[in-house]
C-alpha cells in the first residue's frame, strides 16, 4: 500500500505595521478599550514607528526571499541585496561567514525575519529615503506547532546577536502615559515629523527603545504613521531585562569596503529587469545567495516553467500528513474552500530541491494569497467557533514535500504524527492567551496612526493623479475634499491644503498637459513644489512638513516589467476611485445639481414599486427639479450608460435608478456620473440586520424570494413562471458576501455621505421558521457547488442540473407553506413608503444628518484648558459689580462672545511642548474644580485669576506662570495679552480687585 505525505518547513507572516489580524473595530473604541486594558493592569501598549517601504521576508537562502504575495522579482532580489549590504555594514570582513550562519541558522530552526524595505529604487512613497535599508518588524519560528511570533523583546535579542536593524519602539504601562501616547498623537497628527514625534514619545512613554537607523538620517523627515497594539503586561519587564542583557552593537561603521551600492548597481544596468536582478544577486555574494534558482530557475528548467498545475492542491488535500503543521495547514485551506473565501493558493515548482525531484518525491512552493481584508474578520470568526484552528496571515508562503512511502513506513509515520499531535496539544492548552489574561479580540488590539504630512504626499497627490489627469481639477478637488473629510482633518488644515492642492493642479497640468505624471516618480516634481510652496511662509512650512534635498531616482530606478507593483504577480492597485462632495457640516443637496436615486439592494426589495409611488407623490421630493425614472428591466443593453447618458441631457433632474446596484462597480460607475453631471447620489437599501457576511439576513432573503415567486407577467421575467427564480436570487444575494451589515452601510456612507433605509421586517418578529432556514441554507450550498464548478452557467445546464429542479420545486412549497409567517414579518408598505419619502425629502432639504460613521475627529489638538460654564461665570461677574471699580468697567465692556469660550488654559503646544499638552490626556473630560481669588482689569484685557484643584486626588496645574481664565479683550488684542495683567497692576497700569471669600466653579479638561 502506499501513501502520500506532506511536510510543511515554513510559515510565514507579517507583524506589527502590517498586521490585519485584529477585529476591525472602529479606531476609537480600539484607543478607549486599550487605554482601559492599561489602566487595570491587563496589558500595555507598544508603539513602533511605521517606515515607508514594502514588506520583505527572508528565511534563509532555501527558505526564500518573499515579497507581499510573489517572490523570485526584482522586489525580492533588491531586499537580499539590501539584507546582505547591512551584515556588511555591521560585520566588516565577517560578514561573509556570518551571513552563513545566519543563513544555516534560520533553515535549521524553521525561522522567517518579516522586513520594512525601504529604499528609492522601488519607486516612491512619501519621501524619496536618503539611504537604502532594511528595519525587522517581526521574526516567526515554526518548530513542530503553530507559528510562535517572537514578542518585541526577542526580537530586539535576535537582532542584537546579528546585529541587524530594528525599530524605534515604545512602551506605556500606566493609564497616564497610555493616554498621554494617544493626545501627543492627536496634538501632531496634522503637522508631525520624525522629530518632533520621537521627541515627544520619548518624553511620556515608560520605557523608549530608539531604533538602529535615525529615521531622519536614513529615510527623512516626512514619518508616515505609527502602529500602537497590545502586549503583555510584563513586555515592560522583558524589555528592560534585554536592553540589559543585549546591548546595542557597535553603532560606527566597520572600517570595510562594501562595494558598490545598490543604487550605483541599478543606475549601471538599465537594459531590463533581469539584468539588473542578476548584477544585485551577483554582489551580494555565493555566501548570501549561492544560487539565483528562485529568480533564473534550474537548470535546463527556466523560470517561466515555475508554475505548477492545478492538480497540486488537490493532491494535498487529499495526502495524509507526516505531522502537525501539515494537518492544521490542510484543515485551514478546506475550510476557506468550503467558506468560499476569495483567497488563491498558487503552487510553484521548488527550484532549490529541483535535485531532489523523482515521482515519488516532489516538492513544491505554495503562496496563499488573501485578496480581500473581510477574509481575516470572517476566519477570526471561525477560530472562535473552532479554537484548535490555525491562524490565518498575510504574507502566507509553504514549502511542500509530496511523496510516496510504502505501507510499514506509512504506519511508522502515521503513529510518530499522532504522539507528536498529543504532546502539541497539551502544550498549547498550557500556553494559550489566557495566561496573559488576554481574550482573543484584546490580544490583537492593534491602530495603525498615520500623519498628514505623508497622507498629503501619497493619498492626495500621488493617488489623485489619475482623476487629475482624467476627470481634471474639478473632480480632483471632490476628490482630495472627501479624503479630507473622512480622516475628519481639521477646518484649518482643509483650507490650507485646499489652496495648496488648487495650485499643485493647475502647476502639473500647466506642466504634463494630459500627459498623466508616473506616480512611481512623483517625487520629482512634487517634492520641488513643495518646497517652494514651503518657502513662502512659516504657516507653509508646517503645512509641508519638510521639502528639498530631493534624491534624483531616474538613473537608479528598478526596472518592472509590466507595471507590477511590490505583489510582483498581481495588477497593479488600482486608484481609490473619487467620490460625489458632500458638505462637511451636513448632507445636503444643493438645488444646481442633480440627484441620483439608486437602490444596493436584491430583486424582490420593491424597488419598482418604491419608484412608482416616488412618481406619483404630489410636489415630489419638494423642490422644482423634474423627476423621472429607468426602469433597469425596460431598457436593452447597458443600463448604467443610458443613465449617464439621460444625465448629460438633464444633469439637474432628479433620476430614479430603477435597478439593483449591488456591487462596487456600479458604484464606482455611479460615482463617475455624480462628477461628470454635477450630481449628487443616494443610496436606498432595505432595512436589515445582516450576517457575519452578508448586509442581508436569511429573513430578508426569504421575503425577496417570496415576493418575487407572487409576481406575474414580470417585465424581466423574474416571476413565478421563472423556474430559475431560486437560483437568481441567490446570486444576487452572493453578490454581496464579504461584508456584514456595518461594513456595507458605511462604505455607502463614505462614498456617498447620505444613506436613507427602507424599512422592510417588524423588529418584533418571530424567528424564521427552521423549514425555512434549512431550505435557503441548502440552496446557499448547492449555489457555491455550481459557481465553484461552472461560474454563472445557468443552473439547468451544469452537473446539478438535477438537484437544482428539485430544489426549487421544494423552495416554493416550504415558502407557500410559510406564507402567513412571512407575511406577518413583513412592515406595511405604505409605512415604508412614507419612511423612504421622509427621509429623501430631508436629504434634500439639508434636514437629513448623517449618522456617525465614528471616524477620528480628535483634529489637531493646539492647546489643554479647562472649560468653564459661561451662565455660572456672568452669575460671579455680577457680584464683583457690586464694587464700585469693577461696576464702571464691567457696565461698559460687552463680554458677551468672549464668555462662550471662557477657559483655563493648562498647555499650549507652541509654548509648552507637544508632551506638557499630552499629559493631561488622563484627565480629559473629567471635572476640575476652579478656584476663583481675583478679577484683573485694564483697557485692554480682563482676567479672572484661579486657582486649580484636583482630579482623583492629583493636583492640577497650569504651565502658564499665572493661571487665569481671560474673560475679555478690546478689539485687536490678542489674548495673550492677558498675561501681562499681574506686570500691568504692578506698574499701576490695571486694577487688581479681590474675591475674598475665593468662589469655586466646576469646569471639564478638554483639549482645543
Amino acid at each position: 500500500m502506499i501513501s502520500l505525505w506532506i511536510i510543511i518547513p515554513l510559515a510565514r507572516r507579517r507583524l506589527g505595521p502590517r498586521s490585519t489580524l485584529s477585529l476591525r473595530t472602529r479606531s476609537r473604541t480600539k484607543r478607549t478599550r486599550m487605554i482601559e486594558m492599561v489602566s487595570h493592569g491587563q496589558a500595555t501598549i507598544e508603539v513602533s514607528l511605521k517606515h515607508s517601504g514594502s514588506l520583505f521576508m527572508y528565511a534563509g537562502h532555501v527558505g526564500g526571499a518573499y515579497a507581499k504575495n510573489s517572490f523570485g522579482n526584482i522586489y525580492t532580489a533588491v531586499g537580499v541585496f539590501v539584507l546582505g549590504r547591512m551584515f556588511h555594514e555591521a560585520w566588516g570582513k565577517e560578514a561573509p561567514r556570518m551571513q552563513t550562519e545566519f543563513n544555516e541558522f534560520l533553515e535549521r530552526n524553521r525561522v522567517c525575519i518579516s522586513m520594512e524595505l525601504v529604499t528609492a529604487v522601488l519607486g516612491d512613497h512619501g519621501q524619496r529615503p536618503k539611504d537604502d535599508y532594511v528595519v525587522v518588524t517581526a521574526v516567526t519560528e515554526l518548530g513542530h506547532g503553530k507559528p510562535k511570533f517572537y514578542s518585541t523583546p526577542e526580537l530586539i535579542a535576535f537582532c542584537r546577536k546579528w546585529r541587524l536593524p530594528t525599530n524605534y519602539v515604545w512602551l506605556f504601562s500606566t493609564r497616564k502615559s497610555a493616554a498621554s501616547f494617544f493626545a501627543a498623537y492627536d496634538a501632531l497628527c496634522e503637522e508631525g515629523t520624525a522629530t518632533p514625534v520621537c521627541r515627544a514619545l520619548d518624553e511620556v512613554a515608560d520605557i523608549s527603545v530608539p531604533g538602529s537607523k535615525d529615521h531622519t538620517k536614513v529615510q527623512g523627515e516626512i514619518l508616515e504613521g505609527l502602529v500602537a497594539r497590545i502586549v503583555s503586561r510584563d513586555s515592560s519587564v522583558h524589555m528592560e531585562n534585554v536592553l540589559r542583557d543585549f546591548p546595542p552593537p557597535p553603532s560606527d561603521r566597520v572600517d570595510h569596503d562594501l562595494g558598490p551600492s545598490l543604487r550605483e548597481i541599478c543606475a549601471a544596468n538599465r537594459s531590463d529587469e533581469k539584468q539588473q536582478i542578476k548584477a544585485l544577486l551577483d554582489k551580494v555574494g555565493t555566501s548570501m545567495c549561492p544560487h539565483q534558482s528562485d529568480w533564473f530557475g534550474s537548470g535546463e528548467v527556466g523560470v517561466n516553467s515555475r508554475n505548477a498545475d492545478r492538480s497540486v492542491l488537490s493532491k494535498f488535500l487529499l495526502a495524509h500528513p507526516t505531522d502537525y503543521a501539515t494537518m492544521k495547514l490542510q484543515e485551514m485551506v478546506r475550510l476557506m474552500r468550503q467558506r468560499h473565501f476569495p483567497a488563491a493558493f498558487k503552487c510553484y515548482y521548488n527550484f532549490h530541491k529541483i535535485d531532489c525531484v523523482s515521482k515519488d518525491d516532489l516538492y513544491y512552493k505554495m503562496v496563499i494569497h488573501v485578496h480581500s481584508d473581510s477574509v481575516f474578520r470572517r476566519y477570526q470568526q471561525e477560530m472562535r467557533r473552532n479554537q484548535g484552528l490555525w491562524p490565518l496571515y498575510r504574507g502566507f508562503f509553504v514549502d511542500i514535500n509530496v511523496f510516496k512511502v510504502n505501507k510499514e513506513k506509512a504506519a511508522e509515520l502515521t503513529k510518530d504524527s499522532y504522539s507528536l499531535l498529543k504532546s502539541i496539544n497539551s502544550a498549547s492548552d498550557s500556553n494559550s492567551l489566557e495566561t496573559d489574561g488576554l481574550a482573543d479580540e484584546d490580544a490583537n488590539l492593534m491602530v495603525k496612526l498615520k500623519f498628514l504630512t505623508y497622507k498629503l504626499r501619497t493619498f492626495l497627490i500621488r493617488n489623485g493623479l489619475s482623476v487629475l489627469f482624467k476627470d481634471g481639477p474639478s473632480a480632483y478637488k471632490t476628490y482630495y475634499l472627501r479624503q479630507m473629510k473622512n480622516w475628519g482633518t481639521s477646518s484649518n488644515k482643509q483650507r490650507e491644503l485646499s489652496k495648496m492642492l488648487d495650485e499643485w493642479a493647475v502647476y502639473i497640468r500647466r506642466k504634463y498637459g494630459n500627459k498623466q505624471l508616473s506616480s512611481s516618480t512623483y517625487l520629482n516634481e512634487a517634492e520641488p513644489f513643495l518646497e517652494q510652496y514651503a518657502k513662502r511662509s512659516p504657516e507653509n512650512q508646517v503645512l509641508v512638513g519638510s521639502a528639498g534635498n530631493l534624491v534624483r531616482a531616474e538613473n537608479f530606478l528598478a526596472i518592472i516589467l509590466g507595471d507590477r507593483d511590490e505583489e510582483g504577480d498581481l495588477q497593479p492597485e488600482k486608484e481609490v476611485s473619487p467620490v460625489s462632495p458632500a458638505p462637511a457640516a451636513r448632507d445636503v443637496v444643493p438645488k444646481d445639481e442633480g440627484l441620483i436615486i439608486f437602490f444596493p439592494g436584491i430583486p424582490g426589495c420593491a424597488k419598482s414599486a418604491l419608484c412608482k409611488e416616488i412618481l406619483s407623490t404630489p410636489g415630489g421630493l419638494g423642490d422644482n427639479r423634474p423627476l423621472h425614472s429607468l426602469m433597469g428591466d425596460l431598457i436593452k443593453g447597458r443600463y448604467w450608460q443610458k443613465v449617464a447618458d439621460e444625465r448629460k441631457k438633464k444633469p439637474y433632474a432628479i433620476t430614479l435608478a430603477d435597478k439593483n446596484a449591488p456591487n462596487e462597480e456600479v458604484w464606482r460607475q455611479i460615482e463617475d456620473m455624480c462628477r461628470s453631471t454635477q450630481a449628487s447620489a443616494i443610496p436606498v437599501v432595505p432595512e436589515s440586520e445582516g450576517t457575519d457576511s452578508n448586509p442581508f439576513s436569511l429573513d430578508a432573503l426569504a421575503v425577496f424570494i417570496f415576493r418575487v415567486l407572487q409576481r406575474d407577467n414580470h417585465p424581466g421575467n423574474l416571476d413565478k413562471a421563472s423556474p430559475n427564480a431560486g437560483y437568481v436570487l441567490l446570486m444576487f444575494y452572493h453578490l454581496y458576501d464579504g461584508k456584514n451589515r456595518r461594513e456595507f452601510e458605511s462604505e455607502l456612507y463614505e462614498r456617498f455621505g447620505s444613506l436613507v433605509k427602507m424599512p422592510l421586517l417588524k423588529p418584533d418578529r418571530d424567528s424564521l421558521p427552521d423549514p425555512v432556514k434549512t431550505i435557503l441554507e441548502e440552496g446557499t450550498s448547492l449555489f457555491r457547488l455550481h459557481q465553484n464548478k461552472h461560474g454563472r452557467l445557468e443552473p439547468s445546464k451544469g452537473s446539478y442540473a438535477k438537484e437544482w429542479a428539485r430544489w426549487e420545486k421544494r423552495l416554493r412549497e416550504v415558502l407557500f407553506g410559510n406564507a402567513d409567517h412571512l407575511n406577518a414579518i413583513q412592515v406595511p408598505f405604505d409605512f415604508a413608503v412614507k419612511r423612504v419619502l421622509e427621509q429623501l425629502k430631508d436629504v434634500a432639504k439639508g434636514e437629513h444628518k448623517t449618522p456617525d460613521s465614528e471616524k477620528r475627529k480628535f483634529g489637531n489638538i493646539v492647546f489643554a484648558a479647562v472649560t468653564l460654564p459661561p451662565v455660572e461665570i456672568v452669575s460671579l461677574l455680577d457680584k464683583l459689580a457690586k464694587d464700585s471699580k469693577a461696576k464702571d468697567f464691567l457696565q461698559e465692556t460687552n463680554m458677551e462672545n468672549n464668555l462662550k469660550k471662557v477657559h483655563v488654559t493648562l498647555a499650549h503646544k507652541r509654548s509648552h511642548g507637544v508632551a506638557a499638552v499630552a499629559s493631561y490626556g488622563i484627565h480629559l473630560q473629567q471635572e476640575v474644580p476652579v478656584e476663583f481669588t481675583a478679577l484683573y482689569f485694564s483697557d485692554k484685557t480682563a482676567a479672572l485669576e484661579v486657582r486649580l484643584g484636583s482630579v482623583d486626588g492629583e493636583n492640577i496645574s497650569s504651565k502658564n506662570e499665572w493661571p487665569h481664565a481671560t474673560i475679555w479683550t478690546a478689539p485687536g488684542v490678542p489674548p495673550k495679552e492677558a498675561n501681562t495683567l499681574p506686570q500691568l497692576v504692578s506698574e499701576g497700569k490695571a486694577t487688581r480687585l479681590a474675591i475674598d471669600p475665593p468662589v469655586t466653579i466646576p469646569g471639564v479638561l478638554n483639549f482645543y
